[in-house]
């Protein structure tokens, strides 16, 4: 008897979900990896970060590679939200030069930079990178940014720091829907359509794979057991240069009362 009364329960219940129009529980169940299934089928965005020249001047190359036709990709816009560690800055007179000349396409976010402060005085910045479409690869697009150290506090031990790049965000903006949106697109953000145009676009923030986790950059400093002999040399140097300046003015310069 009290099977029969299990039974006739569970076809009761069976009987009102179909009734209300919703889908059995098994059903409901097996729906929820329909989404999963979708982005298996989808080609992977794979993002490149390398920094390029030596020394304390360097270039930031960013390669973005989509594995879908540039044929369905070519309506679309790609903009590079980068954040700058504190041991890194951009010259924003540097950015206008280089837009100028249609070098690179880069404009600076934050406000109130100074790119004379030293690295522990200084704060993280942004910056967008409005990326160009490679024309080596049909369905890449890469972003240029030059980056330049900053000054470090001089170290008791060691005579070199590193920084760390993290890998930026990726946004993107198409005219129409395309599958890569549905695969990849996790939020929204609101960015301005293009460099010269105060329209402001919701962008895609997109998911890709990285082939570097980040990129890593090591920086010689000073050592703190050389500051008595670095100040001394420099103010010997200042004291025989300036009295050369003043040798040389009383000497071939013409005064006149």
């Amino acid at each position: 008897m009290a099977v029969t009364a299990v039974v006739v329960r569970a076809v009761a219940w069976l009987h009102l979900w179909e009734a209300a129009g919703l889908t059995t529980p098994a059903t409901a169940f097996t729906a929820n990896p329909t989404d999963a299934g979708i982005r298996a089928t989808c080609s992977e965005i794979i993002l490149r970060q390398e920094v390029l020249k030596d020394g304390f001047h360097r270039d930031l190359l960013i390669k973005v590679k989509f594995g879908e036709s540039i044929e369905d990709l070519q309506t679309c816009r790609l903009l590079i939200k980068q954040y700058i560690p504190t041991g890194l800055f951009v010259d924003p007179y540097e950015l206008a030069s280089l837009r100028e000349r249609n070098i690179t396409e880069a404009v600076m976010v934050s406000e109130d930079f100074n790119i004379e402060a030293p690295n522990y005085l200084s704060k993280e910045s942004e910056v967008l990178i409005y990326a160009r479409q490679d024309s080596q690869c049909i369905d890449c697009f890469q972003a240029f940014l030059p980056v330049h150290y900053r000054y470090h506090r001089p170290h008791s031990k060691d005579g070199e720091t590193f920084i760390v790049v993290n890998n930026p965000d990726l946004l993107m903006y198409c005219d129409q829907e395309f599958p890569i949106l549905k695969c990849w697109a996790q939020s929204q953000v609101a960015a301005p359509c293009a460099l010269k145009n105060k329209d402001i676009c919701q962008w895609n923030n997109m998911k890709y794979k990285s082939v570097y986790k980040n990129v890593t950059l090591q920086v010689p400093v000073g050592l703190t057991i050389h500051t008595s002999l670095v100040c001394s040399v420099t103010l010997l140097i200042t004291i025989l240069c300036s009295t050369l300046i003043l040798v040389a003015v009383f000497k071939y310069g013409h005064f006149s009362l």
